[in-house]
């Protein structure tokens, strides 16, 4: 059964990258298929929107606390634009061998609907 080029070149680069080798593969392609879940709600954001994002970041240097009350409620709004909720969610349901409650997922129902 020929080898495909992905599998050659992830077993190269797992023999080179010390530690790697240690890692049960589960744990490998369940951090694998979270970081793909994790760029797909980045996506939700625009370049501009991204780059804003990381420069708040990096002006608060990780604490909320070093930024002004305004770039404290534009990045707040920037991190809601990505979904958080949702991605923590979807990454819970991928790595779960249960099926989870769309509620986990979407939240509870908006008031006034009905289903």
């Amino acid at each position: 059964m020929p080898v495909s080029p992905l599998a050659r070149t992830l077993a190269r680069t797992a023999a080179k990258a010390p530690g790697v080798k240690r890692l049960p593969m589960t744990k490998v392609l369940a951090a694998a298929e979270v970081a793909v879940l994790a760029r797909d709600h980045v996506q939700y954001l625009s370049v501009e929107e991204r780059r804003r994002a990381l420069a708040l970041v990096r002006i608060g240097r990780g604490r909320r606390s070093r930024l002004t009350a305004a770039e404290r409620e534009e990045l707040s709004a920037l991190l809601a634009k990505a979904q958080p909720r949702r991605l923590a969610g979807e990454a819970v349901d991928a790595l779960s061998p249960f099926p989870l409650p769309r509620r986990l997922l979407y939240g509870r129902r908006a008031a006034g609907s009905e289903g």
